[in-house]
């Protein structure tokens, strides 16, 4: 891995850009049904999908400098998850997205690692405020964004009519 693609580091993980090689762990976390319970319409994705996302992650780095990242567990080199900071359908703000193998769920890393990319984005790419979207029954996710600084903002429905509680984080708040 090139250094430019290191992102940021804490304690236990390492954040960085996502690479081809990456394929096999991405479709592990997106391809795991209990992982992606919480994600977009609960169903776990297909191959041809998973390197699709690869490419939309690319070329979010190249028109925007981020996207989603691999997350590395330093005291083993293992991608372990992923995590980001997104714009779903041209939003304009950014959004904190992250999803973990499910046998590294309950330690503290998802709340490690999305601390961290709300740190690189504001320190390194100066974004003050960062929304995330949940189900109201991701409870897990909840406490992660609360430790995170983030507060919730509204519960509302989403296109589809599912309702949606939507999480916001702002620098210098709390």
């Amino acid at each position: 891995m090139s250094p430019q693609h290191e992102m940021y580091r804490t304690e236990r993980v390492l954040a960085r850009h996502l690479e081809d090689t990456d394929f096999d762990a991405m479709f592990a976390v997106y391809s795991d049904p209990g992982a992606m319970t919480w994600v977009d319409d609960g169903s776990p994705i297909e191959r041809e999908e998973c390197a699709r996302w690869i490419e939309v992650t690319k070329k979010n780095y190249a028109e925007r400098g981020y996207g989603m990242s691999a997350l590395v567990l330093l005291e083993s080199g293992e991608v372990f998850g992923f995590c980001g900071l997104v714009h779903p359908g041209g939003q304009e703000v950014a959004e904190l997205k992250y999803a973990l193998l499910r046998e590294y769920w309950g330690r503290g890393l998802a709340t490690e690692a999305a601390r961290g990319m709300l740190q690189y984005g504001l320190e390194t790419l100066g974004i003050r405020r960062v929304i995330a979207t949940t189900a109201p029954e991701n409870e897990p996710s909840h406490r992660v964004l609360g430790k995170c600084g983030m507060r919730h903002l509204e519960t509302v429905p989403d296109a589809d009519g599912d309702l949606v509680k939507t999480f916001v984080w702002e620098a210098g708040e709390g």
